[in-house]
């Protein structure tokens, strides 16, 4: 009986390529497909339909239809179902593999930056499969397991980490927000700079920084020498009660654009601009201080408000002044995060709006954590940002005076 079977369905494959050349491939695989599962259930029962032996293992129980797209279109399956014993055709195994890893294709192709009518194009002209928006996100979802398990990993000793923001538009409660990504990079004890961390709130608030930073703390994050970031209120107030007592320097690049806020007139800005930029480039902060001052006094008359301004927040962005000469000119801006968030920008421009804040936080980590190996069925985890800095030149030189008293304090 089934030597007989099997000639029937070679019988009809053979017609039905005969009679429809390429255009019956689809139908005749389907063929193929049907009846390797059904030797391979009759291998695992022992017995083939109806036959009686003592051998059998267990029951045929039916067939169960599915749809797998391939290649050649889309295949419709007749599933060979059994009773009393546990099987699965090997072949969809395989198939559903092939089909985890074009999933994991699409996914890079979106993190990678590409818009997903392209991926559909890509997808179209590859492998004859049309991907909706809809599908790519879930594709994309396939990497939260392993984008999670990064941004959870250790963390060491890190003696100057830099804090800052950036803001995507988000769907959130039907309406469209600007959802603020908050970013923690440093630079290790040997000198090389690493992503410490990512999350998305939906402000810049004390409460989401707070949990932030504590996030980094728990996670290992200690032996902090300075902190640099901007001065925003939120993230000052959680910094002062996480890292109480860690030399902060406030970048002195959004410090300068906060300086033109309180010049009375725009043919001054030339002249501030220089005269902050003489304090900021001193050879210490003995110089340093005495440049301001004279800058206080300078403003006193012609701008009251802005030199009140200047003694009050100039300082705070002096401290890296306690820093070797080495270190200053890196360590006196956070503008070490700006390439990462060029990179960011980059790729999140094509999707404009975020369907909500998972699929940002998913795409934001996926841009830091790049994984490289994403076609692979191994789960290994690659920063592309954070890899190039721990792998590549050492950003500073570290010597042993800088991991002393001052960063023993965090």
């Amino acid at each position: 009986m089934t030597h007989e079977d099997q000639s029937t369905c070679f019988a009809e494959l053979f017609q039905l390529l005969s009679d429809n050349g390429f255009e019956g491939m689809a139908e005749a695989i389907e063929i193929l497909m049907n009846e390797a599962m059904k030797l391979e259930r009759a291998e695992v029962l022992g017995a083939t339909p109806y036959q009686r032996t003592e051998t059998r293992r267990g029951y045929a129980n039916g067939f169960k239809p599915k749809t797998v797209n391939s290649r050649l279109g889309r295949l419709r399956l007749n599933v060979p179902q059994t009773r009393d014993v546990e099987f699965y055709p090997s072949a969809l195994e395989r198939g559903e593999r092939s089909e985890r890893a074009l999933k994991l294709a699409v996914a890079e192709m979106y993190v990678q930056g590409v818009s997903t009518r392209k991926v559909a194009q890509i997808t179209q002209e590859l492998c004859g499969l049309e991907i909706s928006s809809t599908q790519v996100s879930r594709a994309a979802a396939l990497l939260d397991e392993e984008l999670q398990a990064w941004r959870e990993r250790p963390l060491e000793r890190v003696p100057y980490v830099i804090l800052d923001a950036r803001y995507e538009k988000v769907r959130h409660g039907g309406s469209v927000r600007d959802c603020a990504v908050l970013i923690a990079i440093g630079v290790l004890e040997n000198g090389q700079r690493s992503v410490l961390g990512v999350s998305v709130s939906l402000s810049e608030a004390e409460i989401h920084w707070r949990t932030f930073l504590r996030s980094l703390m728990d996670r290992g994050l200690h032996g902090i020498g300075m902190i640099v970031s901007d001065d925003h209120a939120g993230l000052k107030q959680a910094r002062q009660a996480c890292f109480p007592g860690i030399a902060w320097q406030r970048c002195q690049f959004h410090l300068m654009q906060n300086a033109m806020h309180y010049v009375p007139k725009v043919s001054m800005r030339t002249e501030v601009a220089t005269d902050l930029r003489g304090v900021f480039n001193a050879p210490d902060r003995h110089e340093a201080d005495r440049l301001l001052s004279q800058l206080v006094t300078k403003y006193q008359d012609s701008a009251p408000d802005f030199s009140t301004w200047i003694e009050s927040d100039v300082p705070e962005g002096l401290t890296v002044f306690e820093l070797p000469a080495t270190h200053r000119r890196r360590l006196r801006t956070s503008n070490m995060l700006e390439r990462v968030n060029q990179e960011i920008k980059r790729r999140t421009r094509v999707a404009t709006l975020f369907p909500n804040e998972a699929s940002l936080l998913r795409l934001v980590s996926a841009i830091l954590s790049e994984i490289s190996a994403i076609l692979s069925e191994i789960s290994a985890i690659l920063s592309e940002i954070s890899d190039d800095w721990e792998t590549g030149k050492v950003y500073l030189t570290m010597p042993q005076e800088t991991t002393g008293n001052r960063t023993e304090r965090g």
